[in-house]
């Protein structure tokens, strides 16, 4: 069977680069390479992305291999109708690797051409790292990547970047923007390229909405026998898709995406997207995903399709997430359905163990939250989301679930648990995890050290069912 390349597929285009991109795993590849290429159909854009490889290990070297070309299929139901398309993706032009390639990322400010920046390198990549300096051949942190790239843009005496960050956690551009600022303070770059960061560069907030499984490992020989070539690094998404972005009207026009019939806002306020879509949407994905492969579920639809967690799941959204959200409730209600139509979709396999990739970070945006309010509120934790943090804390033991996270995470996790009496105040007492001591919140303690031992001693089954029965 012949290989994806330009070679096997001479006739299909190429486009000069206008996009700088910030991770090439599944999800952005779905998501922005798939937007790219339906402005380019319309003949909207004529652009392609370079991608910046944000960590030491990843697609660079099977994408190169392909010549930077992969399958994108789009299965589920939208507006009632099937959809089942697949289509080759050509708006990656090349990927930098910066760990091996530093030069040539850096090389990235002298091009005119390029004038947007989008990144999504996880909920834990918009974060500070003290280490990091100017001269680090690459910088730990992406912000600390991003700070030099713009820094020696500003030394060329070139105009600035209009930045959209994806990554789901609140304000991504303002968080994005205040760590940039602080490495240009604390490696005293010169006043003038703060006044430039400032004014000639435009950081905007967004919101993302794609359900993306990612690699299709389950049916990939069969689905390369139908498409007639090997394809190493396609990918599966549902056809739905939201990118709501908190910026200035003229972006509408140097990014036409709506213009080209996509699922795009511009707007001056995106908090009633981010607090609907974070909670209810990937809310639900965090608090399934350590309890239901505790249980030795493996997929999203496995969950919906098992009567005990598809109640959990309901009971989560309506009785502990709807009621600490200040938008209208029906609204809400409507939407919490839609949600759960999509977590059935029967085309896609949504594995369990790729929502888990930095759980921890993930609980903190889209669960903390809502723990937080709902105690307040209600004077009494939210049983659900609560067992829920306890699988977390469970999962991150590392005996039945592979982990998925940082080695220091992984490495606290381990000290935390070499005493398992101890384990629930080490964790929720763990500031640089929760930026707050969760220790005084009342009764989560104790409450956690509960859900602990019936999840131990008796299955993530039993405790849930248990927590569903008591709740109602």
């Amino acid at each position: 069977m012949k290989k994806l390349s330009r070679k096997n597929f001479p006739e299909l285009p190429s486009f000069p680069e206008k996009v700088i991109q910030f991770g090439e795993g599944n999800f952005m590849r779905a998501f922005i390479d798939w937007q790219l290429q339906q402005m380019n159909n319309h003949d909207l854009f004529g652009g392609s992305a370079v991608v910046v490889q944000p960590i030491a290990q990843g697609l660079s070297e099977l994408l190169l291999q392909q010549d930077n070309l992969y399958t994108l299929m789009l299965d589920g139901i939208l507006n009632g109708e099937v959809i089942n398309s697949k289509e080759i993706i050509t708006t990656v032009d090349r990927v930098i690797n910066p760990y091996t390639q530093y030069d040539n990322y850096l090389a990235l400010a002298e091009e005119d051409a390029l004038k947007f920046i989008i990144s999504n390198t996880t909920e834990a990549g918009i974060q500070y790292h003290a280490k990091d300096t100017l001269q680090d051949a690459p910088q730990a942190s992406f912000p600390g990547k991003l700070t030099a790239l713009l820094y020696k843009r500003y030394q060329l005496n070139k105009s600035g970047f209009t930045i959209i960050p994806c990554e789901l956690i609140d304000r991504n551009g303002e968080k994005l923007k205040e760590i940039v600022l602080r490495y240009a303070k604390e490696w005293q770059l010169e006043a003038d390229f703060i006044l430039w960061l400032q004014n000639e560069n435009t950081f905007c907030c967004s919101l993302v909405d794609r359900i993306v499984p990612g690699y299709p490992r389950e049916e990939a020989g069969a689905l390369q026998e139908k498409l007639g070539y090997e394809d190493a690094v396609m990918v599966k998404a549902e056809p739905f898709l939201l990118w709501v972005i908190e910026g200035p009207k003229w972006l509408e026009k140097e990014l036409p995406l709506a213009k080209a019939g996509l699922n795009v806002i511009v707007t001056n306020d995106m908090t009633p997207y981010r607090e609907r879509k974070v909670h209810l949407l990937n809310g639900p994905h965090t608090a399934m995903v350590s309890l239901g492969l505790l249980a030795g579920l493996e997929t999203v639809e496995d969950v919906m399709s098992d009567s005990d967690f598809a109640a959990f799941v309901d009971e989560l959204m309506k009785s502990e997430i709807i009621p600490t959200l200040d938008l209208p409730a029906a609204e809400l209600r409507s939407y919490a359905e839609a949600i759960k139509e999509r977590f059935k979709n029967p085309f896609i396999r949504h594995e369990l163990t790729s929502i888990f990739l930095n759980s921890l970070s993930k609980f903190k945006a889209r669960l903390l939250p809502i723990l937080i309010n709902y105690q307040k509120e209600f004077q009494k934790l939210p049983p659900l989301v609560t067992l829920s943090f306890a699988g977390l804390i469970l999962s991150y033991r590392g005996d039945k679930i592979v982990r998925q996270d940082d080695q220091d995470l992984l490495d606290f996790f381990d000290k935390a648990w070499k005493n398992p009496q101890t384990v629930v105040q080490q964790v929720l007492g763990a500031t640089s995890l929760w930026d707050q001591d969760l220790n005084s919140i009342p009764e989560l303690a104790a409450t956690l050290e509960k859900d602990l031992e019936t999840l131990i001693a008796q299955g993530a089954r039993t405790a849930l069912k248990e927590k569903i029965s008591a709740s109602k």
